[in-house]
This record gives structure tokens, sequence and C-alpha cells, in this order.
């Protein structure tokens, strides 16, 4: 499909074309480069321009640069712009602009990603669906994801995240949702506000880029929710809270099996089930957010409630898997790879799931272990020693049997822990990687979690490696 000729780029940015392109996608990285790519040559980390031939070669069909690299050749497919962040900033503006869809936005401090896929899902059986690829959630990943709207499609669902104040609401102007719902808040960038209420105000500012007469979605349970509600009454916006309590998708039940997590929510008179596949209870409430959105769209909940069940967590955001260590006797253990990021709200409601879970069965007849392996939480402001060492008080963590602790963050939960539970401690996570073959044994349920940038998805890829290699057959 094209999605940007080089007229319509150049009319879309305001700048010039050169060559005669179609292109069917946009990257800004030439390792995940597609042929018929439009490659975005942003200066990031590294100057984009650099890597432009590179992007030609891979089959890239033209680059946004803001001037023309020595190295190319003359006629060398190029659009060239001003500047090229506000260049892909105009062409993300231009796809929202001629796009049919009915946009969802969707932010909070936990769960953005999972309920983005959430929606996805179960928008998708209302009608073809665009999402932002994986976290594309900032000042260039929701342009991208705007930029690459399908005209023709029957909604959009776009994540939008935040480092620092400020960031959400010229997001959120550019994506113009139908919809726009707030996962939950919580302590999440913290260094970069003064207080939790400070994370509700930013977030809530993304009702401002609300189409006229459309819906806010949020929770109605946090302390917090007053700031939430009303934003979305200075917005004009139709409310749809959800929550333990109350609102317009309220929890009638849950039941946390090995397997599932089965939910009941209560939407007027309609009472829906929800089966989440390998999901804890935490993804309870991001489900009540999709059927409350469901209901502000106008939707059948029984249908969408059905194709929520379609979903299951993605790698590294509490993905469950069986780790098999013995094909003879049919060894292994629960993995919970949960390693993609962490806060004081993500970490309770991940120990409370494996809590819930009950132990496999060990060699010998031995009871396997619940195990924590918990890597720093990073960019909690001034008190992060405090929240980390406030772990050891969380009442789940009392029916974990062994937490190891990665990072000088954790150390100080470690040394806050009863002596029972103390697993091993490491400064990084590749120390504890090493020593994968350690740390898990027939029968037990292994939670990984932490913050990305405290490398323990490292220890998951350790402990993934713990399952034998599949045999392979010799030909005579």
């Amino acid at each position: 499909m094209t999605l940007w000729s080089a007229q319509d780029a150049a009319d879309a940015t305001g700048g010039q074309a050169f060559g005669a392109w179609c292109a069917s996608g946009i990257s800004i990285d030439t390792r995940s480069l597609q042929p018929g790519d439009l490659f975005v040559a942003l200066t990031v980390a590294r100057d984009g321009h650099d890597f432009v031939g590179q992007a030609l070669e891979k089959g890239a069909v033209a680059a946004m640069v803001s001037h023309r690299p020595e190295t190319l050749p003359e006629d060398a497919p190029l659009l060239v712009v001003p500047d090229v962040l506000a260049g892909l900033t105009a062409l993300g503006a231009a796809g929202r602009a001629r796009t049919k869809a009915r946009v969802v936005a969707v932010t909070g401090s936990v769960g953005k990603t999972s309920t983005k896929e959430m929606l996805r899902e179960m928008l998708s059986a209302f009608g073809e669906t665009h999402a932002s690829p994986a976290s594309f959630n900032n000042h260039w990943g929701v342009p991208i994801t705007l930029a690459c709207l399908d005209p023709e499609a029957a909604f959009a669902v776009v994540e939008i995240g935040m480092n620092h104040p400020g960031e959400i609401e010229p997001l959120a102007r550019l994506t113009r949702p139908h919809v726009a719902m707030i996962t939950t808040i919580a302590a999440a960038h913290l260094e970069a506000f003064e207080n939790i209420d400070g994370i509700a105000h930013e977030k809530a500012s993304i009702f401002k880029g609300l189409e006229p007469e459309s819906h806010a979605v949020f929770p109605c349970d946090l302390p917090s929710s007053p700031i939430l509600e009303q934003a979305a009454r200075a917005a004009d916006a139709q409310l749809w809270s959800f929550g333990k309590t109350g609102g317009a998708a309220r929890l009638h039940d849950m039941n946390q099996t090995e397997a599932a997590l089965v939910m009941r929510a209560q939407l007027g008179e309609d009472l829906v089930a929800v089966r989440l596949a390998h999901a804890g209870a935490h993804f309870g409430a991001n489900a009540l957010g999709c059927l409350a959105a469901a209901r502000a769209l106008g939707l059948d909940v029984v249908r969408a409630s059905m194709a929520l069940g379609r979903w299951h967590p993605p790698a590294g955001r509490g993905a469950r898997e069986t780790i098999l260590l013995d094909t003879v006797e049919n060894l292994s253990f629960t993995l919970i790879d949960d390693a993609f990021n962490a806060n004081p709200t993500s970490l309770q409601a991940a120990l409370e799931m494996l809590a819930q879970l009950p132990r496999g069965q060990g060699q010998s007849g031995r009871p396997g272990r619940r195990i924590a392996i918990l890597g720093d939480m990073l960019e909690l402001g001034p008190d992060e020693i405090d929240m980390h060492e406030a772990v050891a008080t969380y009442p789940a963590l009392a029916h974990v049997d062994l937490v190891h602790c990665v990072g000088p963050r954790m150390a100080a939960l470690y040394d806050k822990l009863p002596e029972r539970q103390r697993g091993r401690v490491a400064s990084n996570a590749d120390d504890l990687a090493e020593i994968a073959h350690r740390l898990a044994s027939p029968g037990d349920i292994v939670l990984v979690k932490g913050s990305k940038s405290s490398l323990v998805s490292r220890v998951v890829d350790g402990l993934r490696n713990l399952a034998p290699a599949p045999r392979t057959s010799e030909g005579n």
C-alpha cells in the first residue's frame, strides 16, 4: 500500500521532493528499515544523515533530510525539509487529518503499551485497526504512528508517553483523539515532578487534545482521580470512568488461576466476562478501561469482551511461559517475564500475582518455590532508596520464598529482607545471568521484574536458555 507519494509528502511538510517515489512505510533506523520505507534522518543519539546512503541501499525509496549528504549522487531520491523533526511532525499531522479512523489515545503511569495492544485486539473485531508499533509514544514515535495511518482504517490506537512536564499536551493535540484514556497514576518519572499529583496533572493534559464532543476514560478509585475528572470536565468531554468501586465499567468479580485471569465487569445493565490468558490481576484494570472505551465508542461490549480474550501479555510485560528443564522426566518451572519496566505500583501488582499462583511440583515430591528476581526501579527521584526499602513491607512479599536483588537500589531492599527470603544480591544483571542455572528448580515460579535500564532482561534470557536445545535428526 502506498502511504505517501513524493508530491503528497512534499505538500504535507512544505519540503522539496527529488525523484518520483512512493513510500509504504516510515523508518528512522536502518536496522529495522523495510524496503519501501521513507527513511527519516533524525538527529537523536547520532545524526541520521550519516546513514542515508545505507538506508537507500537497504531499500528505502527516499530519505527525509535537512540537507543533501555529500556522499549521495545527484539523482538520489530525497525529501528536503528545513528541519527533519518538524517535517516528521507535519507528516504525522497530515496523516491524522486525512484518516477516517476513530482515534483512541492512551497514556498512564503503568500499562500504556499493554493497554494499547488490548485495544488493538478488541477494536480489530469491529474493523481495520492501526496501532503504534512497539512503544512509539514520544515526540518522534507519535508522528510516525500517525503518518503510517491507513486513511481507510476504521480505528487507530496511539500511545502517548512522557518523561518530563509539558510533553503530553502537544502530542495529544497532534493526535486529536475521539477517546482519550488514562490507565492509572503511579510513582513513575517522579524525578521530574514534585509529587504524584504533578504526574496526574501531566497525564490529564491528554484530554486537552480531544476532538469536540469526545470521550475521556480514566480510573475512578485513585487518590488522584478527582484531578483526572476535573481535567476531563474542563475539556467538555463525556466521562467514562472505571474501577473496582464504580464508574461506567465496574469490576464485579475476579479470579486468578494458573492459566488465566477471569473477571466480570458491570457496564450499565450488561454483565460481561473476560478471560485473559497467562495474565495477572493487574491487567484487570486495563481490561476495564478498554471496555469503558468500547462503550464510549458505542460498540457491543459483549463482543468487545470476547475479543479481549484473544490478547496475551507481550514479552517483557508479564508474559508467562513454561521452561522445560528435562524432557525425559518432564521437569519444568514457570517464568514470568516482566523485565521491561518497573515502578512501585507495577511491582506491587506483579508480586500480588506471584503470591496467588500455585507452586508446581518439584523433584522427589517437594513443592516448588515462589522466586522474585528484582532489578532497580529507576527515575523515582530523591526518595528512591526509601521506595525500594518499602518493598519489604508489601503484604504479597510475605508469600515469596526467595528474593534475588539486582542493582544498587535493590540492594537497599535486600538489607530489609528477613534472612529466610534473602537470595543473591548482585551489582548488575550479568552477574545473575551467568548463574541462571542456580536460580530455578523444577516446580518453581520465577518472576523477573525491573526497569528496562536495569537490564534484568538478561536474566530472563539466561533462564530461557536452561531449556535443552531441540534434537535434530541426522540424515544418512
